[in-house]
């Protein structure tokens, strides 16, 4: 008897359909056949145990299982849920008459208990794309898709409940997951809590307040930052606090933002969509495949600039990043996605993030500092000449950063709060979320050559005062057009329709490393 079981894979953020078809006839053993990884192929002990201890038969014939379609590598644990079931149908133990409305994943244990997998929202997603009644998931990974109410998303923690669902002879809606009152209780405790409640707030950092004034610019219109200056100057504790004044995520970011970590599998025992914008910091250290992603064959996961989507990437020591690292990063600050290929498999991830870089200006850290500098001449060219030019292009506020004077650290003048400047940054992005609307783009610093036209017009004076900029500052295109979606958002900031020649002026003065080099400063 043939028996057919609604599976998925993720490919990238998006979840495809995949087939487990369970085939009993005369003949002895299992086969388990449709390129299937080594944690697949293990799963058939693993079913086997757990059907055996919940007091199921294992039929004495030849069972065929088979992954299809049989030319996509399959991978993962939570194909053991519709393997089990698939053997109970086929063998004629149960009759289960809605199984094929369902979409089925999950890992189970050997006592019949159910665990959870990665990719639960797109999965949730496919099934409503698909017309499918709903999908049946493992508890812990159907929190992540609480959300989605377009489709029936089921939290089972057993292979009891799941049963239940498809044999369908009592109503089973109490395993719906916005049902399971207690679970949503235990899982919401930390639900809704401000972004600003676990970083430093601005008015804890004492002066700096021409960086925070370009931080507050770069928050508004999603600008890349590069902070250069000595040890404990600020710079991390800045970056930390830039993530405090980021407005939530709307409804179209939070989803992207989710199938991320969902796919990952870093979603895990969370409820809901992200509402926080992610703020990564990954060691100086890290590998390429650790920042791009990567991985073998089809098996390709997100790094961290797709884990910054919407959010921050914080890579302190910029300098010290190995170059083909850094170099790497072209390519996700300019198209907002990231293309990983394999000889056999190709993936693209959404990258849409700030990055937020930190800096020493030369190897002892103190150049610019009166004469507390030892490094000579050749060494400050070597240590911020690994940042190339075309990295320093894509960067659109540069801030040259000095310790704080000794009387301010005495007297510790009160600044303004994380509140005080997220108020204006969420006016802001109000003002662009109504300029953008739908043209699938949220900030300034997203804006293609088309749009700039449209949203960036300039006056005569304006034109002029850029011919001078250009021509003094030696602009590439590049750098160009990112002064002027830099001018745009602190047009924005002070509520003006239009881009003033002091907007432009105050934007260009942010470009400093494009005017000189460090050995002149």
């Amino acid at each position: 008897m043939l028996i057919n079981i609604n599976g998925a894979k993720c490919l990238g953020i998006e979840a495809v359909k995949v087939t487990v078809e369970v085939d009993i006839s005369p003949g002895l053993g299992i086969h388990l056949v449709g390129l299937a990884d080594e944690a697949v192929k293990e799963s058939l002990l693993r079913t086997i145990t757990a059907l055996q201890c919940l007091n199921f038969r294992i039929p004495g014939k030849k069972i065929v299982i088979n992954l299809a379609p049989a030319d996509m590598h399959k991978r993962g644990s939570g194909y053991d849920l519709p393997i089990a079931l698939g053997i109970i149908a086929a063998s004629g133990q149960l009759e289960m008459p809605v199984l094929d409305k369902y979409i089925v994943m999950g890992e189970l244990g050997l006592d019949g208990s159910v665990r959870e997998v990665a990719g639960a929202i797109p999965i949730a997603e496919l099934a409503e794309r698909d017309g499918f009644e709903g999908c049946i998931l493992p508890e812990a990974s159907a929190l992540e898709a609480v959300d989605l109410r377009n489709t029936k998303v089921y939290g089972v923690s057993s292979l009891a409940d799941v049963l239940r669902i498809v044999v369908n002879e009592e109503d089973s809606d109490d395993l719906l997951i916005w049902n399971k009152m207690p679970v949503l209780c235990e899982y919401s405790k930390g639900r809704g809590v401000s972004a600003g409640g676990g970083y430093m707030d601005f008015s804890e950092i004492i002066g700096q307040e021409g960086a925070k004034r370009g931080l507050e610019i770069a928050a508004a219109g999603g600008h890349n930052v590069l902070m250069i200056g000595p040890p404990g100057s600020g710079k991390s504790s800045l970056a930390k606090a830039l993530a405090g004044i980021l407005p939530p995520m709307d409804k179209e970011e939070a989803i992207m933002t989710s199938k991320i970590y969902s796919v990952a599998g870093k979603g895990r025992l969370r409820l809901g969509l992200m509402t926080e914008r992610p703020f990564r910091s990954p060691h100086y250290s890290a590998s390429l495949a650790a920042i791009i992603g990567g991985g073998s064959s089809d098996n390709i996961i997100p790094g961290e600039v797709s884990l910054a989507q919407n959010g921050i990437l914080f890579l302190d020591e910029f300098a010290q990043i190995p170059k083909s690292v850094s170099e790497a990063l072209r390519g996700p600050l300019e198209d907002r996605k990231v293309t990983i290929s394999r000889l056999r498999s190709k993936v693209e991830y959404p990258s849409s993030f700030m990055l937020v870089a930190a800096s020493n200006p030369c190897p002892c850290g103190y150049y610019g500092e009166e004469d507390r500098c030892t490094c000579t001449v050749g060494q400050r060219q070597a240590y911020l000449g690994r940042l190339s030019g075309p990295i320093m292009d894509r960067i659109d506020v540069q801030l040259w950063m000095h310790p704080v004077e000794a009387s301010k650290l005495v007297e510790k003048p009160k600044g303004e709060t994380s509140a005080m400047v997220a108020a204006r940054v969420l006016k802001a992005r109000k003002i662009q979320q109504n300029r953008f609307k739908g043209l699938g783009i949220h900030t300034n610093s997203e804006m293609n050559n088309r749009q700039m036209n449209v949203f960036c017009r300039l006056d005569t004076e304006c034109k002029e005062t850029m011919e001078r900029l250009i021509g003094r500052m030696g602009l590439s295109a590049r750098a160009f057009s990112r002064v002027i979606k830099l001018a745009r958002t602190i047009a924005d900031l002070a509520g003006v329709p239009d881009i003033r020649i002091s907007d432009l002026l105050e934007a260009a003065s942010y470009r400093f490393l494009d005017k000189t080099r460090p050995h002149h400063r």
